[in-house]
C-alpha cells in the first residue's frame, strides 16, 4: 500500500469527518483519478523528441500514454487532421497515488523559485487543476539529456463537488497551497 494512501485510509478520513462534521464516511471526498496531459508543440516533426519525451512521461507517470489527435486541420499551426497534438495519461488506484506521493513530495519542491501552487484552481465540479511549466522536475528526467523542456497540465478528478473539502483533503495530502 502506498504511504500517501495509507495517511489518507488511517488519519484524513477521520480528520475530515471531525473537522467538516460530516455525518458518515460515504461523504468524505475520495480522489478518483489523476489526468496529465501535455501538447507536443512545435517538435512534433522532430520523432527522436517526440519518442524521448514520451519515454520520459511514461517513465514518471508509471503508464504510457496515449496520443491525441487534431480533431481539426488549422493551417496557421500547421496542423492537419488526425496528426498527433500531444499526450495524455490517466491515472488510478496505486499509480495515481505513487505518482501524487511524487508530485508533491519530490518534484514540487524542486521548482526554481517555489512559492506554492494556487489555492484557487478548482473548476464547478470540485476538480483542481495545475500546471508545470518544466517536465524535468521530476526526478526520472535527466535534464541534461532531455531533447526539449515540455510543460504538462495535471488534473485531480474528485467524486465531491465540494470544493471546501477537495481542498481541504488535498492540503492534508501535503499539497503546498500558497500562503496568502
Amino acid at each position: 500500500m502506498n504511504r500517501l494512501y495509507a495517511k489518507y485510509k488511517n488519519e484524513i478520513i477521520a480528520q475530515l469527518i471531525k473537522e467538516f462534521e460530516l455525518a458518515n464516511i460515504m461523504e468524505v471526498p475520495k480522489l478518483e483519478k489523476v489526468s496529465i496531459n501535455s501538447g507536443i508543440g512545435n517538435f512534433r516533426d522532430n520523432r527522436d523528441a517526440v519518442d524521448t519525451f514520451v519515454k520520459e512521461l511514461t517513465d514518471f507517470a508509471g503508464q504510457k500514454p496515449f496520443p491525441r489527435k487534431a480533431r481539426l486541420s488549422i493551417s496557421g499551426f500547421k496542423v492537419r487532421q488526425n496528426d498527433v497534438v500531444g499526450y495524455t495519461v490517466t491515472l488510478r488506484g496505486d499509480k495515481m497515488w505513487s505518482f501524487l506521493d511524487k508530485l508533491i513530495n519530490v518534484a514540487l519542491p524542486r521548482v526554481r523559485d517555489f512559492r506554492g501552487v494556487a489555492d484557487n484552481s478548482f473548476d464547478k465540479n470540485g476538480n483542481y487543476s495545475m500546471g508545470i511549466k518544466e517536465h524535468v522536475i521530476f526526478p526520472e528526467v535527466n535534464a541534461n539529456t532531455t531533447k526539449g523542456i515540455r510543460s504538462l497540465q495535471v488534473t485531480m478528478v474528485f467524486n465531491s463537488k465540494e470544493i471546501d473539502l477537495n481542498r481541504a483533503l488535498l492540503s492534508k495530502l501535503g499539497m503546498p497551497f500558497r500562503k496568502k
